[in-house]
């Protein structure tokens, strides 16, 4: 039997938005504006429903005012949960992660903070939700290095994004990895010269 041809990845550039939907759009968007500091951006005059579009670090909010009975209900069934770090979530990075959590208490935002240990290097992260209950994360994982599993990741992945926020790296690899770190190095000084450039 003739093995099969293993298909390479999609040709992929980087993260473009993540889409949520809302059950008061105007609330959900102040809190990705005046919260995370998202900017409300020019959203294509074509679309027939309700929504905004906000971007920021490299990345897009789409916000879509639930309509359908359904949608509202699947939406505030969310809001009642409680914060779970195992739920479905986007993470930011953070500059200093106790200022982000006093800003929280001082919002009235609930929070949970957990702390991660690995190889003696801990990682603090806090865990909220956005008006809907949908999570967030706040976190300082740049702290983690990145560590490919193996070196097929140099053959099917590492194609330059300038404007994707890779982690930084902060330990020396070893052997086989060097030159896949070299180019995460790589195309994080590069994504963050280019970010720099658009705001």
């Amino acid at each position: 039997m003739a093995a099969s041809k293993k298909r390479s990845s999609l040709a992929l550039k980087s993260l473009n938005h993540i889409s949520r939907n809302c059950v008061d759009l105007a609330v959900s968007i102040e809190f990705y504006e005046n919260v995370l500091g998202f900017m409300p951006i020019k959203r294509p005059g074509s679309f027939d429903f309700n929504g905004a579009w906000l971007f920021a670090y490299g990345m897009g909010i789409h916000l879509l005012q639930a309509e359908k009975e359904e949608d509202i209900k699947h939406t505030l069934t969310w809001k009642k949960r409680e914060i779970n770090p195992r739920d479905d979530h986007i993470s930011f990075q953070c500059e200093d992660i106790v200022q982000v959590e006093k800003d929280l208490q001082e919002r009235n935002i609930k929070c949970t903070r957990q702390v991660v240990e690995e190889g003696g290097i801990m990682v603090d992260q806090l865990f909220f939700h956005d008006p809907d209950g949908f999570m967030i994360e706040v976190c300082n994982c740049e702290k983690l290095p990145v560590v490919p599993l193996s070196t097929s990741v140099a053959s099917c992945g590492l194609r330059r994004c300038a404007s994707s926020k890779m982690p930084t790296i902060i330990t020396t690899p070893t052997s086989s990895s060097d030159t896949i770190t070299q180019h995460l190095q790589a195309d994080y000084r590069a994504s963050s010269e280019q970010y720099a450039m658009c705001v």
